[in-house]
């Protein structure tokens, strides 16, 4: 699967990307540049470069022919509610501040006829992604004033449940969701805010795919018979995801396509436990894996790994409902080859030299994540014809 920088194939991907917009579901640089600088775009010059400190700066951004990013407002899922809900806003500030410092390259995107505009005009269009219910501390009053403030996806988890839902990686006690976690996805359905079952448990993505009314998507996931992480979407969940319209955007993280990383992670997760340290906490158990990778190197992923995810999602769901979730700057570790947002072209171009036409391409890279924007604002307009906004409460239906 090699290919140069200068290869015919590469070449072919690059003209695809330049008509048709490459949109990933999921970038965790608005928390890189809190933990590193405290928002201080002066002292984070995505301009300049920053490939000393994060994944993504402009100039790669550019070299990876990026058309759109679900920008992730990601917070600890372990933060206490109130807490959570502020330092979301600070997220979403960021963003902000981003895309208003270098206009010239980002622009702001809340519709698909947006992102397609913002594409248009030569920058890379901006979108939100809240990853974690917790975001929102089981107020539906905040859900809408996050979508008010730019947030067009919610991942329902993220490691840890919340009051409403249960996460891939914790101990399940609501059977998936809640009757106020129900409540949660009709409101997201009535609003227009797409609703992402990445992080969240097998049981968890049945139970929304069951009650959502519009299309689902996961923004950072990959296929679990590839890789047998929980992290990643069974099959059976992949044929619902198909039949409901939704979309799967595969991801590029070692642990979720590689199914030896996968097991180092497991084995990581073990030993931290017994050293006293909650694997689910992203702080603390990045800095043990660090210090237990010294003595356990971490396996090597490769592009043929995350290919792989690909080419089997392909297979069950099929071509309509691919996507890319790269998760750069949400992980410390990448597959060998693709160490930053200027490594997309290579993924395309490994696809192209399988048979996959520019129409497939085109597809995967944007197309079919902006379909399912597109069905999601059509049935919040529906949707809003027949009942308005919910005030309903967790105390109310959950007891």
């Amino acid at each position: 699967m090699a290919n140069t920088d200068t290869s015919p194939t590469l070449d072919r991907v690059r003209a695809v990307l330049a008509k048709h917009p490459l949109i990933d579901g999921h970038n965790d640089l608005p928390w890189e540049a809190r933990d590193l600088v405290r928002y201080d775009f002066d002292k984070l010059d995505l301009a300049a470069g920053t490939a000393d400190r994060t994944h993504t700066d402009i100039k790669r951004l550019r070299e990876g022919c990026l058309g759109g990013q679900f920008w992730s407002v990601y917070v600890p899922s372990n933060q206490p509610g109130s807490e959570a809900v502020t330092q979301t806003l600070e997220q979403i500030d960021a963003v902000h501040q981003m895309i208003g410092r270098w206009p010239e390259t980002f622009g702001l995107a809340r519709t698909a006829d947006e992102v397609e505009s913002v594409f248009t005009s030569g920058r890379i269009a901006s979108l939100l992604g809240a990853e974690g219910g917790q975001s929102i501390d089981s107020s539906l009053a905040t859900l809408r004033m996050l979508y008010v403030l730019g947030v067009r996806y919610m991942t329902l988890t993220h490691n840890d449940n919340n009051p409403w839902a249960d996460s891939a990686t914790d101990e399940p006690v609501h059977d998936g969701l809640s009757r106020f976690g129900v409540e949660v996805v009709r409101e997201m359905n009535r609003i227009g805010m797409l609703v992402d079952l990445s992080h969240v448990s097998a049981d968890t993505m049945r139970a929304a795919l069951a009650v959502s009314e519009s299309p689902v998507i996961f923004s950072h996931s990959s296929a679990r018979a590839v890789c047998d992480s929980p992290r990643n979407a069974p099959d059976d969940v992949l044929e619902t995801l198909r039949d409901k319209n939704g979309v799967i955007m595969s991801t590029f993280v070692p642990a979720f396509v590689s199914p030896a990383c996968a097991q180092w992670r497991v084995d990581a997760g073990e030993a931290a436990r017994d050293a006293g340290v909650v694997p689910t906490d992203v702080t603390s158990f990045q800095k043990f894996s660090e210090q237990w990778a010294d003595r356990h190197p971490m396996p090597v992923a490769t592009l043929d790994d995350v290919v792989a995810h690909f080419v089997h999602i392909r297979e069950v769901a099929g071509i309509d409902h691919l996507g890319v979730g790269g998760d750069y700057d949400g992980v410390t570790v990448l597959p060998e080859g693709m160490g930053d947002v200027s490594s997309y072209p290579k993924v395309f171009a490994a696809l192209a030299d399988l048979g996959w036409s520019d129409e497939d391409l085109a597809k995967v890279a944007g197309g079919n994540v902006l379909r399912v924007l597109r069905d999601a604002e059509a049935v919040a307009r529906d949707l809003q014809q027949t009942r308005g906004p919910s005030v309903a409460t967790i105390e109310e239906l959950d007891g």
